[in-house]
């Protein structure tokens, strides 16, 4: 067997990262990544009462800064893409509004939806959503069909199509596998803020802000109350946990 076999034979029961599985209904089980204490107790099951999501200020996101997507990439290593169709999470676009020639810059990842059109069309509940919104890719149940790949309007998810080593094994990867942002779930559960989050507020620009969207309390929940800001493809009702100021 192959030590990336290996590693994702193992990906439910590695070191601490336990994971607890859910079912929900006979013969189908969902895997939940728990890990650590800080934001829930190791082996619980993710909570409906919080909904984790990212608001995106495109005002403060400079052209021709990848901060976000060189931290999205160290932490999960991926490798530097050198095509389209390679791996990349999160990926910097530029959007031009024909009428006036406005352009605005955002980075684009797994919008995390409400209404997943990728767990829809998965034939193998490879495809799945968390209780609190994250939306993941189990890589045991995972043959590679790509049906999710095309059901995404973000083009939010990538093929392995390279053998793959020395990755970290709490984020393992498989060649021949589908991939997307996680919101960095291990670290989240942990209690921690998704790397690209924090490689934007260390660099200052502070253009992405990550939270709980269930909680009257939290900082996202205020700020989207605050501002005007909108999803991308709100015409297909998909409800994505991620929302853009500015655009």
């Amino acid at each position: 067997m192959s030590d990336v076999n290996e590693d994702r034979r193992q990906f439910l029961t590695r070191g601490p990262a336990l994971a607890a599985g859910i079912a929900i209904a006979p013969g189908m089980l969902l895997i939940d990544l728990a890990h650590g204490a800080e934001a829930r107790p190791a082996g619980e099951p993710a909570s409906s009462k919080v909904r984790w999501g990212m608001l995106i200020d495109t005002t403060k996101c400079e052209s021709g800064c990848d901060d976000c997507v060189t931290a999205c990439r160290k932490e999960n290593d991926w490798p530097v893409p050198k095509s389209a169709t390679d791996v990349q999470w999160i990926r910097k676009v530029e959007l031009k509004q024909e009428s006036t020639g406005r352009q605005v810059n955002l980075p684009m990842m797994c919008q995390h939806c409400e209404s997943p059109p990728c767990v829809d069309v998965c034939p193998t509940a490879a495809s799945f959503k968390r209780a609190d919104g994250i939306v993941l890719v189990d890589k045991h149940r995972c043959i590679g069909c790509r049906y999710c790949m095309m059901a995404c309007p973000y083009k939010a998810r990538s093929f392995v199509h390279e053998p793959v080593i020395d990755h970290e094994s709490e984020m393992p990867r498989g060649q021949g596998t589908v991939e997307s942002c996680t919101f960095c779930v291990n670290r989240v559960d942990r209690g921690e803020q998704p790397a690209c989050v924090e490689a934007c507020a260390k660099e200052g620009h502070k253009a992405l802000l990550f939270g709980d969207l269930n909680d009257p309390n939290s900082e996202i929940y205020q700020r989207i109350r605050s501002v005007t800001s909108v999803h991308l493809r709100a015409d297909l009702g998909l409800n994505p946990g991620i929302s853009f100021v500015g655009v």
